[in-house]
C-alpha cells in the first residue's frame, strides 16, 4: 500500500479542482455476479433510467453488455444481453446525453449516440446558433487487485485510469478525448521495463474539429460509435450529415493485435452510411458499412456490416446486427512436395456473425425478452497465418436465450432465464436455467435482498448454484454495503470428480465527496482443501 499512497494523495488534492456539474458518461463497477442479472455500482444513478444500456471497452471498442432493470441510490441491477461473462471489478460505461447549461445546444456540438442495444437516439434538428462553451468532464481512479490463498503465491495487481473529455476547447470548434490506464503486477515490473505496452493501454486519444454544422473531422485513435464493431481506429475520420442522413470515411491503421500499441503496418480505410429517424412512440436508426483492413500491404479481411436498432412499436425494441466477410483465402492441396503451396481467394459473401434480439413488455409489470447469435471464427488471413487451417475448421457457434421477468407488486420480482448454445465441436451443447426471486426494500429493515438458483450444463461438466445476497444504504447518500452467500456443486463428466465450494462476499462503497468515492470488496472461495481470496480496492475521482 505504501506504493499507491503517492497516487492517492494525488487523487485527495485533484478533488479541489472544480469542474462543470454536467450529465456525462459515468463508469461503474461490476459489484455482483448471478447468471440472470449483474449488480453494477456508480458514484450516483441520477441519469441514469431503466432500459439503458450500460457498454464495456474491449479491444478498442464499446460492446453492449447489460440493460439497466432497477436502480437504487449508488447501484442498478441490470440483466446481461451478451454472451461474454462479467466478472467483479469489470468496468461499466453508461452513455448519457451532455446537457449545456442556460443556452440551446447547436447542431455541431451534437454527439451521436452510439449504436447499442437500445434506442436512445434520435434525428439531430438544427437549432439556431448560439456561443461554444467548453466544458471538461473526466476522471482519475486508482484501483488494487490483491489475491491470496494457502495453495498458492500471492499476486496485487495495481491499475490507473485516466478519461477526459474536453468540448470546445478554449471556445472554440475544437475538441478532445482521452481513455487511458496502465497496470502492472507486483514485483513484474520488468515486463512494462521490456514494452511499455505491456502496461499502457491507449484507448482513445483524438482531437475533433467541427468545420461546420455538417462537417466533422477526427484525429488519433478514436472508436466511432456508428461502426463500433471495427474497434478503435488510429487514422483520419471524416463524418457529414445531411437531414437525417450520415455518411462517413474512415483512414489509418488499428491498433497492435499483441498489444493495442500503434501498428503501422496495420492498414484500414472504409466508410458507412447511416440513418436517423424518430417516430411518435420511438426512433429508428440503420448503419451499413465497408471496411478493408490489411497486414503489411496484404488483405488481412474485408467485411461488410449492417446493424439496425427499432423502438417504433410501443413497448417494443430490436437489435439485430449482420456482418459479412467478403474475402476468403484457402490453401490448395499440393501437388508434389517439390511445389510451393497455392492459395485460392475468393470474394462471395461468407456469414460470419449474426445477432437479433427482441424486447418486448405487453404490460408494465411483465418483460420479456429473446436472443440468437450465430457467429463463426472472425479470420484475419495475413496476421493468422499458422492458424488458418485450424480456424477454418472451426465449426459454426449457435445461440438462444429467453428471459421472462416479472413484477407482480412494487418492489417484488422474480425472472427466469433460459440459455442454450451448440457446436458440432462440442460433444454435447450447452445449457443453463436460471431463476430468482428479489425483494428491492424490506419492510423495517430496509435491505433488498435475491434469492437465485441456477441449473447448468456443459460439454464437459454439470453443475447447480445456490445464492443469496442482500445490500442496503448504511448512511444513504454516503455509505452501502452487501453480503452474497453461494453454494457451488460441480460434477465433471471426465469422471467421478466432484467440486463442492462455498463462497462469500462483502462490498462496501463510500461516497467521500459529491465526485469522490471508495469502493472496497472481498471475495472468499473456500473448499475441501484450499481457500481463495480476492479483494478489490477502487478510489475514484470525478472532475
Amino acid at each position: 500500500m505504501k506504493k499507491t499512497l503517492p497516487a492517492i494523495l494525488l487523487m485527495l488534492c485533484w478533488s479541489g479542482l472544480m469542474g462543470q456539474d454536467l450529465n456525462e458518461s459515468l463508469e461503474g463497477k461490476v459489484s455482483y455476479v448471478t447468471s440472470q442479472n449483474v449488480y453494477v455500482k456508480f458514484q450516483d444513478t441520477e441519469n441514469i433510467a431503466s432500459g439503458d444500456t450500460l457498454f464495456m471497452r474491449k479491444d478498442g471498442a464499446l460492446i453492449p453488455m447489460v440493460t439497466v432493470k432497477d436502480i437504487s441510490s449508488i447501484s442498478c441491477v441490470c440483466i446481461p444481453i451478451a454472451e461474454q461473462k462479467l466478472s467483479v471489478g469489470d468496468q461499466l460505461i453508461s452513455r448519457l446525453k451532455r446537457v449545456k447549461p442556460s443556452i440551446p445546444e447547436t447542431a455541431e456540438s451534437v454527439k451521436v449516440a452510439p449504436i447499442t442495444a437500445k434506442s436512445d437516439t434520435s434525428t439531430v434538428k438544427t437549432l439556431p446558433s448560439a456561443k461554444r462553451t467548453q466544458i471538461l468532464t473526466g476522471n482519475l481512479s486508482v484501483a488494487s487487485y490483491l489475491g491470496f490463498s494457502n495453495v498458492g503465491p500471492n499476486s496485487e495487481r495495481m491499475k490507473y485510469t485516466f478519461a477526459m473529455t474536453i468540448d470546445n476547447i478554449g471556445n472554440s470548434k475544437v475538441s478532445a478525448e482521452t481513455y487511458i490506464s496502465f497496470a502492472h503486477k507486483l514485483g513484474e515490473w520488468s515486463t512494462v521495463q521490456d514494452d511499455i505496452f505491456n502496461g499502457l493501454k491507449i484507448y482513445s486519444l483524438a482531437l475533433n474539429y467541427a468545420i461546420n454544422k455538417h462537417n466533422t473531422i477526427w484525429l488519433g485513435r478514436k472508436i466511432n460509435p456508428r461502426i463500433s464493431n471495427v474497434g478503435a481506429i488510429d487514422g483520419l475520420q471524416y463524418e457529414l450529415k445531411a437531414g437525417s442522413f450520415t455518411i462517413g470515411l474512415i483512414g489509418g491503421t488499428r491498433p497492435d493485435y499483441k498489444n493495442y500499441s500503434f501498428n503501422l503496418n496495420l492498414v484500414q480505410f472504409g466508410g458507412y452510411f447511416g440513418h436517423d429517424y424518430a417516430g411518435k412512440n420511438g426512433s429508428m436508426q440503420t448503419t451499413v458499412s465497408f471496411i478493408q483492413q490489411n497486414n503489411s500491404g496484404m488483405t488481412d479481411r474485408r467485411f461488410a456490416y449492417f446493424q439496425h436498432t427499432n423502438s417504433l412499436i410501443r413497448n417494443m425494441f430490436f437489435f439485430g446486427s449482420v456482418e459479412v466477410d467478403l474475402y476468403k483465402k484457402t490453401m490448395n492441396p499440393v501437388d508434389s512436395v517439390l511445389k510451393d503451396t497455392t492459395y485460392t481467394q475468393s470474394s462471395s459473401p461468407v456469414l460470419s456473425n449474426l445477432y437479433l434480439s427482441l424486447r418486448y413488455k405487453p404490460v408494465r409489470q411483465l418483460s420479456l425478452s429473446i436472443s440468437y447469435s450465430n457467429r463463426q471464427n472472425v479470420i484475419y488471413y495475413e496476421t493468422y497465418k499458422s492458424l488458418v487451417d485450424r480456424l477454418l475448421e472451426a465449426a459454426t457457434v449457435q445461440g438462444f436465450t429467453l428471459q421472462i421477468n416479472y413484477q407482480p407488486f412494487k418492489l417484488f420480482s422474480i425472472g427466469v432465464n433460459a440459455g442454450y448454445r451448440n457446436s458440432k465441436q462440442d460433444p454435447r451443447p450447452t445449457k443453463n436455467l436460471y431463476g430468482y426471486l428479489s425483494y428491492s426494500n424490506i419492510p423495517g429493515i430496509n435491505v433488498a435482498a435475491t434469492l437465485s438458483a441456477t441449473i447448468l450444463e456443459t460439454s464437459y461438466m454439470s453443475g447447480r448454484i445456490y445464492s443469496l445476497g442482500i445490500s442496503r444504504d448504511l448512511v444513504p447518500g454516503k455509505l452501502s454495503g452487501g453480503l452474497s452467500y453461494r453454494y457451488v456443486s460441480y460434477k465433471f463428466f471426465s469422471g467421478e470428480t466432484k467440486l463442492v465450494q462455498n463462497m462469500g462476499e462483502v462490498d462496501l462503497t463510500w461516497r467521500i465527496m459529491k465526485k469522490l468515492s471508495c469502493g472496497l470488496y472481498y471475495e472468499g472461495t473456500f473448499d475441501k482443501a484450499s481457500i481463495y481470496n480476492r479483494v478489490y480496492i477502487n478510489i475514484t475521482q470525478r472532475f
